[in-house]
């Protein structure tokens, strides 16, 4: 332990030591917790996991050599729990944290009581933290430091009419920012004066449930912009490194969606000046672990906007590009060695693309979904791909935390072609029990745009018609793959599965028939008939010839009118899920009993779609309101979700009040039709 004086306080502060440990406690749950224990342990470092009861059998937590209960589901009874975690350490003789991203991963008391622990933390001291993780403060060092900045107000002052008042000198549109945040949580584009107040009332309470903290900046929004961030990392020998740039432009509610690096838009030269922009910011500090320097292009010019002084989401691409190992080399730094290249020897090779695997239905406004996953297939990691998961077949998605499930990784010489290899990976990864946004995802990478690089971070907003279609009709493939699908399940699940007598087979003497009913867009009827002789399906009239096979790639071998098609297909229950070349579609097998229900509970009801927390109540008992107007609002995984009134109609009664923690299901709000 050493300590040393703080410019700012004037009071001695206890910083870690950078020594070699033997056993890494990872403060964290999911996809990087994975990540963080694959690298210690191939470095020979005996691995922690920290868990939640709702967690209890997570991937992160098998993995690793121990695991220790921090408490309930609730985040801030579990991961943001300081206290459970340190005392998760001393239990365990870890000697190291690792906070991963998110929860206390930039959280300035939290490396610091790790410090005072006695423990490595593995990133930037709280100083370094306090310093650059605040946006506010960050802003006001990096203009000291000469780096450009987006027109804008970060100061203490916090007041609503401060802030309209400076809102007003930078001029509409702006952009309303949780100086704390990240991941697009606490963060409103206002385009008018008008929206104002209502987006900071909105932003600070998202900002506070998030983050504890509600303090607001504000900055110039710059439209059509592009999101362009450098990878750096320091290490204790005052070496500080830039690994290329990324490009985040895709994104949702300035939730990034895909990552790539390099960045297409930049040539040489902008990228050697925004890389020796990223070292200068982070020299400002003596930063020390990896970090990442963000910044808004206009097309012309490049500003900072945040540094975020943790490991990011994204790294893979950089990884990829580079070939170096980020983890590794955040864990070396924690040793106390030099960084192992100099700037000049890190090379840039090929192009690194990825997509953020969410539980999450893009069709219904990317409403997240939790559930059983049920089904769990990914491609193999071959020819440039590259999973990071958190989840496997058999796991729960809670409602407690993101809904981020994995992430689809390629690398190629060229960036046409990790577009390609990405969109394959993708159309090779099935996940059943919970709704994903992998359709979405395959839209999106192979959307003629895209790889023109024709994008900016509202791409996805103005796009979203194309990349969330209404269910299309069924072709003979799709309703061919349905039957075959059903016919192998059956197969299976008989004992003697490879006897050819089996439903779907021959029979001795004669043909059977059997009939199949199916509803997608609208319901189709199915006939197959089979015996002695060649099976054939009868569709809206039409005879075609039909034979299947169990596929050594997995899936089914299908044939229709001779040509061979290998499909992918799932039965549960009645839930028919089939991915042919045309996509991937969800079909109801029609109960042939007749026990069908088509009650749709909820349709016309304002009743919580997850389980959430309600955090404001936007009308009064008595109030007049149209069809989708906003009633209240859900705060579900972290996210704020506003329910709408189903049709026009007076709000008969509120059933919950601010502060309750609501289940899937329940009615919130009682709403009397209007009389038409």
């Amino acid at each position: 332990m050493e300590s040393r004086l703080n410019k700012n306080s004037g009071a001695r502060v206890v910083v870690p030591s950078y020594r070699r440990f033997g056993t890494l406690l990872i403060a964290n749950r999911g996809e990087i917790a994975c990540r963080v224990i694959k690298t210690a342990r191939a470095m020979g470092l005996r691995t922690v996991a920290v868990y939640s009861e709702a967690d209890a059998d997570a991937v992160h937590v098998a993995m690793a050599d121990d695991a220790v209960l921090l408490g309930p589901a609730r985040a801030r009874d579990s991961y943001l729990n300081i206290d459970r975690i340190l005392e998760a350490a001393e239990k365990t003789g870890a000697e190291a944290v690792h906070p991963g991203y998110g929860f206390l991963s930039e959280n300035a008391e939290f490396a610091r009581r790790c410090a005072q622990a006695g423990l490595v933390f593995v990133g930037p001291t709280a100083e370094m933290m306090e310093a650059m993780g605040s946006k506010s403060g960050s802003k006001a060092l990096m203009e000291k430091a000469g780096v450009p900045l987006v027109p804008g107000y970060h100061g203490e002052a916090q007041d609503e009419a401060i802030l309209a008042t400076a809102a007003g000198k930078i001029g509409f549109p702006v952009l309303v920012k949780a100086s704390a945040g990240g991941g697009g949580r606490g963060m409103r584009v206002v385009r008018d004066a008008t929206e104002l107040a209502g987006a900071i009332v909105s932003a600070k309470r998202e900002a506070l449930a998030a983050f504890g903290d509600d303090r607001m900046l504000i900055e110039k929004y710059v439209d059509n912009p592009r999101h362009i961030e450098v990878q750096i990392i320091g290490d204790s020998h005052g070496n500080i490194l830039s690994l290329f740039e990324r490009e985040c432009t895709l994104q949702r509610r300035h939730q990034k969606v895909i990552e790539e690096a390099p960045s297409p838009t930049l040539d040489a030269a902008q990228r050697d000046a925004v890389c020796a922009a990223a070292r200068k910011a982070a020299a400002a500090v003596n930063y020390v672990g990896a970090g990442t320097i963000e910044f808004v292009s206009n097309g012309r010019d490049v500003f900072f906007i945040e540094m975020n002084t943790r490991l990011q989401v994204e790294h893979p691409v950089t990884e990829l590009i580079t070939g170096i190992d980020l983890v590794e080399w955040q864990l070396r730094v924690a040793f106390g060695e030099k960084l192992p290249l100099a700037q000049d020897q890190i090379g840039l090779n090929g192009h690194a693309i990825e997509a953020r695997v969410y539980a999450e239905n893009p069709n219904k406004n990317f409403m997240p979904s939790v559930g059983r996953i049920r089904t769990w297939r990914t491609p193999d990691e071959v020819d440039g791909l590259r999973i990071d998961a958190g989840y496997d077949e058999g796991k729960t998605v809670s409602p407690n935390y993101d809904a981020m499930l994995a992430k689809v990784i390629a690398w190629a010489p060229t960036r046409d072609l990790a577009i390609s290899r990405l969109a394959r990976g993708l159309n090779e990864t099935d996940v059943r029990g919970v709704t994903t946004n992998i359709p979405f995802l395959s839209a999106l990478v192979t959307h003629s745009d895209v790889r023109s690089n024709a994008i900016d971070t509202g791409f996805i907003e103005r796009h979203l018609a194309e990349l969330t279609p209404e269910q299309t009709e069924l072709s003979d493939l799709e309703l061919g793959a349905a039957v075959a699908t059903i016919l192998h399940s059956e197969a299976t699940a008989d004992e003697d599965a490879d006897s050819p007598w089996r439903t779907g087979g021959w029979t001795a003497v004669g043909t059977r028939r059997r009939r199949f009913v199916f509803r997608h867009a609208r319901e189709r009827e199915v006939t197959l008939r089979y015996g002695n002789g060649p099976s054939t399906l009868s569709i809206d009239g039409r005879d075609i010839a039909f034979g299947w096979s169990v596929s050594g790639r997995g899936g089914v071998d299908l044939s229709l009118d001779d040509i061979k098609h290998h499909v992918t297909g799932l039965l549960d229950q009645r839930e028919v899920y089939v991915r042919t070349r045309n996509g991937r579609f969800e079909v109801h097998w029609v109960d042939p009993f007749g026990m069908e229900d088509d009650e749709q509970a909820g349709a016309d009801r304002v009743v919580a779609p997850l389980p959430g927390t309600v955090v404001a109540l936007l009308v009064q008992e008595g109030a007049q309101v149209e069809k989708g107007a906003a009633i209240l609002t859900l705060e579900v995984m972290k996210m704020e979700q506003t329910l709408r009134a189903p049709f026009a109609g007076t709000v008969k009664q509120l059933k919950c009040k601010v502060g309750d923690i609501v289940q899937e299901g329940v009615e919130l709000a009682e709403i009397e039709p209007s009389e038409v």
